[in-house]
């Protein structure tokens, strides 16, 4: 499977009750199709969201400022960086935000699962384990991490 999402402190029983299972199926399937080899994914990630429909209310996690979730959806936020994994922590950092000023139930965070084979880290999956493990209490909402391997942009490619 081109992503892998992986659920924590009981995002998906949250996902759940607001039966958002198949919604969020269908957006992680459109994004993979959209995204895959693209060079430019960050403006392609917003159109595909709102063309999802991931643009229900206000995105704004501070008043007066530019931070903005990438999309929300009944109360569920999602942040994403499809370039770099090392972005967990600030994706974790927004969405925690957004969690304890009451303005998200649950969040999202879509990130890069294209790591060096060589990493003597293991897979890109246990370091996301090991990570939420690790950042816990700090952060403490209940959280989704979709995993993408979108490829090597096709203007890259030799």
């Amino acid at each position: 499977m081109p992503y892998e999402i992986i659920p924590f402190r009981d995002a998906d029983a949250v996902l759940r009750q607001k039966q958002m299972d198949a919604y969020l199926e269908e957006t992680m399937r459109y994004l993979d199709t959209v995204l895959y080899g693209r060079y430019f994914r960050g403006s392609q990630l917003k159109t595909c969201l709102d063309e999802m429909g991931w643009k229900d209310g206000n995105l704004a996690i501070l008043e007066g400022r530019r931070y903005q979730f990438k999309g929300l959806f009944k109360r569920v936020g999602i942040e994403a960086n499809l370039y770099v994994y090392e972005w967990i922590l600030e994706g974790l950092f927004r969405l925690q935000l957004g969690y304890d000023k009451g303005l998200i139930d649950a969040g999202i965070l879509l990130l890069s699962g294209r790591r060096s084979p060589k990493s003597p880290l293991g897979t890109t999956k246990e370091l996301v384990q090991e990570e939420l493990e690790a950042v816990y209490p700090t952060v403490s909402l209940p959280v989704m991490v979709a995993l993408f391997d979108l490829g090597v942009p096709q203007c890259i490619e030799a």
